[in-house]
């Protein structure tokens, strides 16, 4: 039984120390990771946020159209009645 014993804890030991060694690289590895995630979502929030913006933009373009019209046709109305 000791041996058996002696070699768990020998596995125990050696995989304490490979988890150990490897960590630094998993942080490594981890952290690029999030860094890459974090571009992407960047990019898709400002891709969806600029084709919005865009359509608001037309939107406005549409209105003030509609703004610039209505005067137009107000003072032509106006004109015409005080003429």
């Amino acid at each position: 039984m000791s041996d058996t014993t002696s070699s768990s804890d020998s596995n125990q030991d050696l995989l304490a120390r490979l988890k150990h060694i490897a960590q630094p690289l998993v942080d490594s590895i981890d952290s690029r990771l999030r860094d890459q995630i974090d571009r992407r979502v960047d990019e898709r929030v400002n891709e969806s946020l600029a084709s919005r913006l865009s359509v608001i933009e037309r939107a406005i373009a549409d209105l003030d159209r509609a703004v610039k019209g209505l005067q137009y046709r107000e003072d032509e109305t106006g004109e015409t009645d005080a003429g």
